[in-house]
């Protein structure tokens, strides 16, 4: 069972014919990254409405949807709507099929409801969160709301003549912007968002994305989430809890094109990439992390350094040396405060069985990056352990 940072106690049975719906989350729009933002949330333990405003999601080509924790948890409930079994492929999900499953989904669900066809007239700030009218009677109250589609009328209400949606940000080593990631965007090249780039200035528990992005609406589900269920504002967001929730369901943080999240060590190459330990190649605009690749003494000198003091006396014994499997768990073993053959006999044990490398167990064998990734988010913990600010500086 995933570990996850929302865990409810009670469910309340969502009542459409009320006068006033309540709910954690409201999602309006009906877009991929709407329909990728209502799903996250529902996953991350809240009560969730999406509202469309049409006749259902328009997903143009689901083909072309990175797969993603929402993905499956879809497919999951196509395959139970349309009484496949595992073993039968899906037929191509059209929007027909799509608005089918999420409408059985919705039914059965206590926490998610989707409504078609219902435009709203006004919205305003209730409390801390939203009301959202739809007819003179009838109103959606929210803790959090995630915009995927026109602002003109949340302008109007918030008396502002300009709201924009989220940036993404292309991956660039000269700032430390990255390790703030909510999502990977691989469809932008290499393009990430930021959480405190999601975060609107004085707008507290409102979230605004680029309606065309399906990769950013996990990113959004996930801090309302957070937000809702521990009644905070999304200014006082916990970047390193989203970051984990998001990674339990498989969103990519990193948009390395090269590691899939079929790969056995996908989650560890994530968490290094985001701790810039080991970086990218950045080639025609996008990012490969090169995972077969040897790694060198000088690319991982000071980004261990920077992240552990125990490392700085380490490099400075052990100059030029080869970043073989022998110096590397010497290497742990020194900043982490390991036994070095106690650390030698637990590497034995997992090389091949629990890391699913194709390599044989060597000291002396240099280290490609993902068996470095693995080595040193197992025994170090750099990305779980040492938090950063807002810019994604180092805190010590």
């Amino acid at each position: 069972m995933k570990r996850l940072f929302f865990v409810f106690a009670f469910m309340i049975p969502l009542i459409i014919n009320a006068q006033t719906v309540k709910t954690d989350v409201l999602v309006v729009g009906n877009t991929a990254a709407a329909f990728s933002a209502g799903v996250q949330a529902l996953e991350s333990g809240v009560k969730t409405i999406v509202l469309t405003q049409s006749d259902g999601f328009k997903l143009q080509d689901y083909k072309s949807i990175p797969a993603s924790g929402v993905t499956k948890a879809f497919e999951k409930r196509a395959r139970k709507s349309l009484k496949l079994a595992d073993s039968v492929p899906l037929p191509e999900i059209t929007n027909q099929i799509a608005t089918a499953v999420i409408k059985n989904w919705s039914d059965s669900s206590k926490l998610f409801d989707v409504i078609n066809n219902a435009p709203y007239h006004e919205i305003k700030r209730s409390g801390n969160g939203w009301e959202l009218r739809l007819t003179k009677n009838k109103s959606i109250k929210a803790k959090v709301l995630i915009l995927a589609d026109n602002p003109d009328k949340l302008m109007a209400a918030l008396k502002i003549a300009s709201l924009n949606p989220a940036v993404l940000s292309q991956l660039n080593y000269n700032e430390n912007l990255y390790r703030t990631t909510i999502a990977g965007a691989t469809s932008a090249g290499a393009g990430f968002l930021s959480l405190y780039n999601l975060l609107i200035p004085k707008q507290e528990n409102l979230l605004y994305i680029p309606s065309d992005h399906f990769e950013i609406g996990p990113a959004a589900g996930a801090t309302a989430a957070y937000a809702a269920f521990f009644q905070t504002k999304t200014s006082l967001s916990n970047l390193k809890r989203i970051q984990g929730e998001l990674l339990s369901y498989k969103h990519a943080l990193m948009p390395f094109e090269d590691v899939k999240i079929a790969d056995s060590n996908w989650l560890a190459i994530q968490k290094i990439g985001i701790t810039g330990i080991i970086k990218a190649e950045i080639r025609n605009g996008k990012a490969y992390f090169n995972p077969e690749k040897e790694v060198s003494y000088d690319e991982i000198k000071q980004p261990v350094k920077d992240y552990y003091y125990k490392a700085q006396i380490w490099f400075d014994d052990h100059q030029n040396i080869p970043i073989n499997l022998e110096n590397t768990i010497a290497m742990v073993s020194y900043v982490g405060n390991k036994a070095i053959e106690a650390t030698k006999t637990d590497l034995a044990k997992k090389w091949n069985k629990n890391y699913g490398f194709s390599s044989k167990y060597d000291l002396k064998k240099i280290l490609t990056r993902r068996e470095f990734s693995v080595i040193i988010n197992e025994y170090l913990k750099p990305f779980d352990d040492v938090n950063v600010d807002r810019t994604g500086r180092i805190i010590r």
